[in-house]
């Protein structure tokens, strides 16, 4: 009995399919585990300065009376604050930044400029 090429070339084929199907059936753990995985919390910044300029929705410090450069921050109503902040006074600054934007979490006055 003869067998022909193109039969043995058909059958390999068919051989191949139910292979192809089981690959694909299953899911990676990769997979599994980062649609399982809840979204990582945005990180946490801390500094401190003098008080530049204060608002109810801003806040500009500077590390100290002498330096011109400043940082920014957006203070919105989740805001922790302790104690008076107003220009001159010497902050501690927690805050996260979304979007460009340095958002105050909380913000300690630790004692009075002169």
């Amino acid at each position: 009995m003869k067998i022909n090429i193109k039969t043995i070339a058909f059958v390999g084929a068919l051989a191949l399919v139910p292979a192809f199907a089981f690959a694909q059936a299953k899911p990676s753990k990769k997979a599994a585990t980062a649609a399982t995985k809840p979204a990582k919390p945005a990180a946490t910044h801390a500094t401190n300065g003098i008080v530049k300029s204060s608002d109810a929705t801003s806040l500009v410090i500077t590390k100290s009376a002498k330096d011109a450069k400043t940082t920014s921050f957006t203070i919105d109503a989740t805001t922790v604050t302790k104690g008076i902040i107003a220009p001159g006074a010497r902050v501690a600054v927690r805050y996260r930044t979304e979007g460009g934007q340095n958002i105050a979490t909380a913000v300690t006055v630790s004692k009075a400029g002169k």
